[in-house]
Parts: C-alpha cells; sequence; structure tokens
C-alpha cells in the first residue's frame, strides 16, 4: 500500500500533482481562531483565509476522480462560508455532520454552550462513488427497553466518538512527549477517520489529506488498506508523522472497532485490520 508523506504547502502539492486519482479527502484545516502553530499564521484577513480555503477545495476537485468524497472539518458559526467554498468549486453537498465531542461544552457568555463541530461531506458528482452505509451497536438509551437486533444506521450527528481532550478520558491515544506533553492539541481521533474512510472509500482507494497534522488520516488509511497522501508543512509534525507511521502505536489499532460495527454489511471487506502492528 501506498502511504507517503510530504513536507510541503498543500496549495503547492496540488499544483503540481497531475493525477486525477484521489478517491477521498478529509481537510481539517487551521481555524483562523489565533492559535500558536510554528509555521502558520492563524490570524489570517477572513476574506484572505476563505479565498486559501476556496482554493484548495479547488484543486482537491480537480485532482479527484469522478464521485469522490470530500470531508471538511470546521466550526459551526463557519457553515455558511464551507458550504459557499463547496457550491463555488464544484463540489455537490450531500450531509452536514455534527460531531458531538462527548466533552463539556464550551461556555458562552450570552448564548449556548458550544459542544459540537460540524464535517460538510460532498462529492465530486451528484452520487458518491462509493457509499458503505455502516451499522453500529451503541448502547441502548434510557427510553429503550430493548437493544435493537442488528443496531443502527450511523446517523449524521456522531455523538458517539469522543474528542481528544486533555484530561485522563483522552486516553493512551494522543500522542506526547517523554514529559508527557500533547505533541498536538489538535489530534483527531482515530475513530473519526476509521468511520469516514470505512463510509466513503474501498480497499486500493487513495485517501488524500491536505492538513495531515499528526497523521492520524494516513495511519488509519493505511491499516484499513486503503493508499494515502498527506501534506504537512510542518517540520515537526512531519517527523511526528515518519515515526507514527513506521511503529504504528498500540493505540492506533483500528481492529477494536470491529464489534462496534458488526451488523454491517460485508463488514470485512470495508474493515480489513490485516496490518503487522509493532508495539511502542
Amino acid at each position: 500500500m501506498v502511504c507517503d508523506i510530504f513536507k510541503e504547502d498543500c496549495v503547492n502539492w496540488l499544483e503540481q500533482y497531475n493525477e486525477t486519482n484521489i478517491d477521498l479527502t478529509f481537510m481539517d484545516p487551521p481555524f483562523n481562531q489565533d492559535k500558536d502553530y510554528r509555521s502558520h499564521n492563524d490570524n489570517m484577513e477572513p476574506e484572505k483565509y476563505w479565498k486559501w480555503m476556496q482554493l484548495i477545495c479547488d484543486q482537491v476537485f480537480q485532482k479527484s476522480s469522478d464521485g469522490a468524497a470530500l470531508y471538511f472539518m470546521q466550526r459551526e458559526k463557519n457553515v455558511h462560508h464551507v458550504l459557499n467554498s463547496l457550491e463555488k468549486t464544484g463540489w455537490t453537498f450531500q450531509n452536514l455532520i455534527i460531531w458531538k465531542k462527548k466533552t463539556s461544552a464550551v461556555p458562552i457568555r450570552k448564548g449556548y454552550g458550544k459542544h459540537y463541530q460540524i464535517i460538510a461531506f460532498a462529492t465530486k458528482g451528484k452520487k458518491p462513488r462509493i457509499f458503505n452505509k455502516l451499522r453500529i451497536d451503541p448502547p441502548p438509551l434510557p427510553n429503550e427497553k430493548y437493544l435493537r437486533k442488528d443496531g443502527v444506521f450511523v446517523t449524521d450527528v456522531w455523538d458517539d466518538i469522543r474528542e481528544l481532550t486533555s484530561g485522563y478520558f483522552a486516553g493512551d491515544e494522543p500522542l506526547r512527549s517523554d514529559s508527557g506533553e500533547r505533541l498536538h492539541n489538535q489530534q483527531s481521533p482515530i475513530h473519526l477517520l476509521a468511520r469516514i474512510i470505512m463510509s466513503s472509500s474501498d480497499v486500493d482507494d487513495l485517501v488524500f489529506d491536505p492538513f495531515a497534522g499528526t497523521g492520524t488520516t494516513l495511519i488509519v488509511a493505511n491499516q484499513l488498506k486503503r493508499n494515502s497522501i498527506g501534506i504537512e508543512i510542518d517540520e515537526v509534525n512531519f517527523d511526528i508523522i515518519k515515526k507514527r507511521i513506521t511503529l504504528y502505536y498500540k493505540s492506533d489499532d483500528v481492529s477494536k472497532f470491529y464489534p462496534y460495527y458488526k451488523y454491517t454489511k460485508n463488514l470485512d471487506k470495508i474493515l480489513p485490520f490485516t496490518v503487522d502492528k509493532k508495539e511502542s
């Protein structure tokens, strides 16, 4: 399987990429919230920032296969900007996914606490080339008397995937330095990427991540026998990804999700996990 990471600006890389074979893109850019990034100004003028997002959406569209999927994650307040960027660059909007993070809400002084992020799901063309309808086996709700015999379909509200918070709820998954400090505060959970990749790709497809961060997309894609390409401009993050790809940490193992999706049709083809792992 191809599992490549490039230290590059994603726009420059996309401009030089001459194929039209990207089958699935996960796009989780900096949110322009004035956070401290080593290799990026996170306090751009809003107009400049959204022109940048639109340019990336356009480049990914041009390099994607027919029916390819794009998952664009953003803040809830930017829904209109995200949908505008997708529409102007040719993508067909399919769903707005609400990722409720199972963590404490961010308090707002005069308004409702913020408890979710949005993920826009769009395709190149009216219909996705691949869409695997996943079934999950969640615990029963308080008002449900019996367990469902065959689980339930995944909907556009994802309230069963926990954000990797800073506290003990994050578990062993967040990457840490020898001193115990988080290496990346915005690391995506592997379950989030597993759901996206299982839903919108098949074995041997090409998964692309223009803002690879700590490489979660690549780690999950490789275990699921998908090819993957990640772009990361930050040298520290780039080195983290290279190490993570080589070692396959025990906490990155996607096989643990198999029982949760056991009612999904053809699950063995959607969620293969035969990659040899070296624990670290």
